[in-house]
């Protein structure tokens, strides 16, 4: 575990930076201090320090580092919204994210959303929250009350809120955060016989499904279930600030939503994310391998052999909803292989990950070097274990892998796991369920590429089709999802949510094209995206993406070339092209210059007198919306 020192030193360095007048000059040091202060305390709070961030003039914070990610979250609902912004201030931050807060006035939730010319609209916010507390439905009821009253005020409340998301989507291209409306305690014992309690907690929680259902129909729209939150021993209200101050959630509550919310933004920024690396001892299992023997170790039956399993069952369900699951351990490789093939009480075997590592070299350079293997950025991985030497190293070596520190308890894995939610998406997508695959497929081109004599060699032999079609309705989610979760080879790093993607492929002068790849080794699936637009004799590529799974194969240099030699045939005299410099795109800088365009302001252009062909390995298959004249 941390050490009461270790705990000491991020909240003492915190607030010596606060005192100094240093914050906003440090603030990239603030992520990494927030999360060893979460680390030592899971459950911690860390609304303190987000009052002191929440002071921070963020535009001055982007003077001085004009590279951080910062998102601007509208905050509206029923009641006084002010103190959520200290707690979703903290969370951003623990993310690597600026908050930029637009707060609403008390009860101005129907104007801000109903009124395209608010200030909320007029705030281009990235997120809008709508608080929804009880008195949303409790100050509609009369005096005295009967269940009936409840399910009509709520039933009038769910048409009015489903009219405003209707008006939010066809007005702002952000995300809409609803909630479903916790039921206090002191609401059910105002009915004192318990036929009317049992009506109420029925009609309660069939509105509140209808409201979750409201997702379903709109895809700006995501609905918390505030539920679990509540479950776990959260207070709804707090009586003096909800009657006082019209404050109608408690703060208890406020931090753990505003927890919620930083997995959303996270995913909204594209920042979610890929691998589970997980270690052994301790962790998987009970005991050391390399001290107690196949047959030594606990992996079932028995008070932490249940433990464990429960763990283990938590990784296969991740890993069956797309999460990468590696094992980076310090242990001989032989006897590691040995209890995943043999041991059937595990759960796990080889083919549950994407790559089993282990040996006796810190595992900060092990998961850069798996990193390599996937092509995938070091941020993309989530490293759990029970030593706190070993999360330490790898949490000041690799700043970016986010690092869950286990307890000794096998019985606190999962919570420990499970609380940031790390891995959490929109929707997910059949890409998804096939992900592991995918990724075992790639590791196995790696393997052949090093075994050939040359990399023309390794090309030539690869057998790669390439397809460039006009998107479809089935692909809706996963070009969103690209759009979101691509971060390298992303050009202009625009994120889509689905309802962009519907509205780009129903217009008619933007041509929306997916990029498919398959070679010998199987299909990869849709793994990248262009967006072409014609104007007059111009044409513009607005948008290219591709997966970071098909790098250095051609695959980009095909899609231009394809795309430039369309745009000729019907009739473009020249292309432009956008590029939007990101720290994590650097690597592609040059791409369009290496490819024949020339830099002009916004961008690049090339003119079309000279395309240079696909490359000779590629087969290239392309449909588009018309037909090249």
């Amino acid at each position: 575990m941390t050490t009461t020192g270790e705990r000491a030193d991020a909240k003492d360095r915190l607030l010596a930076l606060h005192r100094e007048g240093r914050l906003g000059a440090a603030y990239p040091e603030v992520p990494s201090l927030l999360a060893e202060i979460a680390d030592a305390d899971p459950d911690a709070d860390l609304t303190r320090y987000g009052q002191l961030l929440a002071r921070l003039d963020p535009a001055e914070v982007l003077r001085t580092h004009p590279e951080q990610a910062a998102l601007t979250v509208a905050i509206t609902g029923h009641g006084t919204v002010e103190p959520l912004v200290a707690p979703l201030t903290a969370e951003l931050a623990r993310h690597g994210l600026l908050l930029r807060p637009h707060v609403s006035d008390f009860d101005s939730y129907v104007f801000d959303l109903s009124d395209p010319g608010s200030r909320l609209y007029a705030a281009r916010p990235d997120l809008v929250l709508c608080l929804l507390d009880p008195q949303t439905i409790f100050d509609d009821v009369p005096a005295p009350w009967a269940p009936e009253d409840v399910e009509r005020a709520f039933a009038e409340k769910l048409t009015l809120l489903g009219q405003l998301v209707t008006r939010f989507e066809a007005t702002s291209r952000a995300t809409l955060v609803l909630n479903t409306v916790p039921l206090p305690r002191e609401r059910v014992a105002q009915l004192v016989d318990y036929r009317s309690r049992n009506r109420l907690g029925v009609l309660w929680r069939e509105v509140n499904a209808r409201l979750l259902r409201l997702a379903e129909d709109h895809p700006g729209l995501v609905v918390l279930d505030v539920d679990p939150l509540t479950a776990e021993g959260v207070p709804v209200t707090e009586p003096r600030l909800s009657v006082y101050a019209k404050a109608n959630l408690s703060a208890e509550l406020l931090a753990a939503y505003a927890r919620e919310i930083g997995h959303l933004a996270r995913h909204v920024t594209g920042r979610s994310k890929k691998v589970l690396a997980v270690d052994l001892d301790g962790t998987l299992w009970g005991g050391i391998l390399a001290e107690d023997g196949p047959d030594g170790i606990t992996v079932a039956g028995g008070y932490t052999g249940d433990a464990f399993t429960a763990f283990r069952k938590v990784v296969k369900q991740l890993g069956a909803q797309g999460v990468l699951l590696a094992v980076v351990s310090k242990n001989d490789p032989e006897p590691v292989a040995a209890v995943l093939r043999e041991n059937r009480e595990l759960l796990l075997a080889e083919d549950d990950f994407v790559r089993v590592v282990a040996n006796w070299r810190p595992k900060s350079g092990n998961l850069r070097e798996l990193a390599d293997a996937l092509n995938l950025g070091i941020d993309s991985f989530v490293f759990a274990d029970d030593s706190p030497f070993e999360c330490g190293q790898v949490r000041h070596a690799l700043p970016g892998v986010a690092v869950v520190r286990l307890d000794t308890d096998p019985a606190t894995h999962v919570g420990r796991l499970l609380r940031d939610g790390w891995f959490d998406t929109r929707a997910l997508t059949a890409t998804d369920r096939t992900r592991a695959g995918t990724y075992r497929t790639e590791l196995a081109r790696k393997d052949f590429l090093d075994g050939a004599a040359s990399l023309d060699d390794y090309l030539a032999q690869l057998d790669l089709e390439v397809t460039l079609g006009v998107a479809t309705p089935a692909d809706v989610a996963r070009v969103s999802q690209l759009s979101l979760r691509t971060n390298q080879f992303n050009l202009t790093t625009r994120r889509w949510q689905e309802q962009d993607v519907r509205e780009l492929m129903a217009d008619p002068a933007y041509e929306l094209l997916t990029v498919r790849v398959r070679d010998r080794f199987g299909d990869s699936g849709l793994v990248g995206l262009v967006g072409y637009r014609r104007e007059d004799r111009l044409g513009r590529i607005d948008d290219f993406v591709l997966s970071c799974r098909v790098f250095s194969r051609g695959v980009e240099q095909a899609c231009l070339a394809a795309v430039l030699r369309y745009a000729k045939d019907t009739g473009a005299e020249a292309v432009v092209a956008g590029y939007r410099p990101t720290a994590k795109n650097r690597g592609f800088a040059d791409f369009y210059p290496r490819h024949g365009f020339r830099p002009e302001t916004g961008g690049f252009r090339h003119d079309l007198a000279r395309i240079a062909p696909p490359p000779a390995h590629v087969r290239l298959v392309e449909h588009y919306r018309e037909v090249p004249a």
